[in-house]
């Protein structure tokens, strides 16, 4: 076929994702999305081919959250739509703009028992804002932009958008769209409604603001000590299934309980916040809310009944720079600086902690080592994906960007946030720390690290077990009734190393900083393999 007058369906696909300034499609291929793969040759998008449906999902989800730009994942259809559904979740619960492409069977074999015919749209309604098939190859134009446009409006998430073979192969002649028809649509926060939450909170002897999973990206993050600043009233960014005992937050249960006011600022009052329910949240203690979303507004009223005062329908970023613009200097210091105290608090133990057990690291024997390296970079990025050892890394590390397995609370995702992340900043140190059940998941993806060239230092805490469950078991069960969370102490290293990349084994703490500048220094997707006492993640209390 002459290149040179292609315009199917497919063709006017990929100069729409390149008129809204997409680069890069995280993908698997398969028989339906074959078209694409061939219209996107030489168009100037990157398309990097995972080992998994649901790895696309994720890597496009991290790619998201750490550029501001939407992230494209792109699989075949049927069992490849399949695997990529259950990664849509942790994106939905992170808030993150991903769009997902899948390919389908064609509409003019709609019901006739086509190849991997299956009611897609259908299955991703429960974990995205949007899923629907597209009806033809003049549609597409139109709803690429519209999923697009979705997934950044209002409280970002993800979108479906199912793609026939027959509306990807056909000619399209809908006219091409202009860079506007990308852009989100704004739910701005008026200024009356600004300033007299800005004056409550003002009045209030302990105010606090929280904010939900999609202010914690770096931008966001920023936002969110901008209006700490200009009000002096603590803001809280909150983005783990631990909710307000996330050990990054420190001992900050303890103050939110003697909070007299609290904001909402795309916050949702869930399990994270104890749904709002005494002792985590006084039964005293005034709300207001401003979120997206009617339903949540709703929801926090039946939770919270005549305690929920103002609310209004405005996203969380317009929010934010309203009430910045909003702050007046009569604000609690004393207060925030309690409240800043509490979350930066650690306990001084952990800087003398040892494992009791030979051959084994605690993990802050396992972590503190790394923050070197995440300290050497203005952009460096810190992944944490577990369930006890991600809570350690949480506690223990900080850099400029972190991405974690979010609120969903699944596990796995860590090796696919690590090459996006490696996509997102080429230069900068890039360090992902899981557990060993976490890696399992999708190993294979050291692979891909390899086939693109994209190097980055992943420490996995070996205990060798499910840890989490088996703290679980232990806690709720008994020792004598221990089952199932058994791993092998397994060469994680020596996979890595088979797959091309550079692997160690370490076993003493005082082996760990130079196995980070080793790892580092090979340039290739490392794997430092460390073998660790399995303990429960801490619980942190002044």
């Amino acid at each position: 076929m002459n290149t040179a007058s292609r315009n199917r369906g497919c063709d006017a696909l990929i100069q729409s994702l390149k008129t809204a300034g997409v680069r890069r499609i995280f993908t698997l291929s398969g028989n339906h999305i074959m078209p694409i793969y061939d219209a996107a040759f030489n168009s100037g998008i990157e398309l990097i081919h995972t080992r998994h449906e649901a790895s696309a999902v994720h890597m496009a989800d991290a790619y998201a959250r750490i550029t501001g730009e939407v992230g494209v994942a792109l699989v075949t259809g049927g069992p490849g739509h399949g695997n990529a559904v259950s990664a849509l979740y942790t994106a939905q619960m992170a808030e993150s703009p991903v769009v997902l492409l899948s390919g389908h069977a064609p509409n003019n074999q709609h019901g006739l028992g086509a190849f991997q015919e299956m009611r897609q749209a259908e299955m991703a309604v429960p974990v995205t804002k949007a899923a629907w098939t597209c009806a033809g190859p003049d549609q597409l134009a139109g709803d690429i932009a519209r999923a697009i446009r979705i997934a950044r409006s209002g409280r970002p998430g993800p979108v479906n958008l199912n793609l026939p073979t027959d509306a990807l192969d056909d000619l399209a002649e809908a006219p091409a769209l202009v860079a506007d028809a990308f852009e989100p649509e704004t739910m701005a926060l008026d200024w009356a409604t600004a300033s007299d939450l800005m004056q409550r909170l003002s009045q209030a002897k302990r105010p606090m603001i929280l904010a939900g999973p999609a202010c914690m990206t770096r931008p966001g993050r920023a936002m969110l000590a901008a209006l700490e600043a200009a009000s002096g009233v603590p803001v809280i960014g909150m983005e783990s299934p631990r909710g307000i005992a996330d050990a990054s937050l420190g001992a900050f249960a303890q103050m939110l309980a003697q909070a007299d006011c609290v904001l909402l600022v795309g916050k949702r009052v869930d399990f994270t916040l104890k749904f709002g329910k005494a002792p985590a949240l006084s039964a005293q203690t005034i709300v207001h809310q401003v979120d997206a979303e009617p339903a949540e507004i709703e929801r926090t009223r039946n939770a919270l009944g005549a305690r929920l005062h103002v609310t209004a329908l405005a996203d969380a970023f317009s929010s934010l720079s309203a009430l910045t613009q909003a702050a007046s200097s009569g604000a609690p210091y004393a207060w925030l600086a309690d409240v800043r105290g509490a979350v930066a608090y650690r306990p001084p133990e952990w800087d003398s902690v040892t494992s009791e057990l030979t051959g084994k690291l605690h993990p802050v024997q396992m972590l503190r080592p790394l923050q070197a390296l995440l300290d050497s970079h203005p952009e460096s990025v810190l992944v944490c994906d577990g369930g006890e050892i991600g809570q350690w890394a949480m506690a223990c590390l900080n850099a400029p960007h972190r991405v974690n397995n979010g609120v969903a609370g699944s596990i796995g995702s860590g090796l696919a946030y690590a090459l996006a992340a490696r996509c997102a900043q080429p230069q900068a140190p890039v360090v992902a720390v899981m557990g060993d059940g976490t890696v399992g998941f999708h190993i294979a993806e050291y692979d891909t690290a390899m086939r693109y060239g994209l190097p980055f230092v992943s420490v996995v805490g070996n205990d060798a077990r499910w840890n989490a469950e088996y703290q679980i078991q232990l806690r709720d069960y008994g020792a004598d009734r221990l089952v199932g969370c058994e791993l092998r102490p397994m060469r994680y290293d020596a996979v890595v190393q088979a797959f091309g990349g550079h692997g160690e084994l370490v076993t003493e703490p005082q082996a760990m900083a130079s196995a980070v500048q080793r790892a580092q220094a090979s340039g290739l997707p490392a794997c430092l393999n460390v073998m660790i006492e399995g303990v429960p993640a801490p619980q942190i209390k002044y």
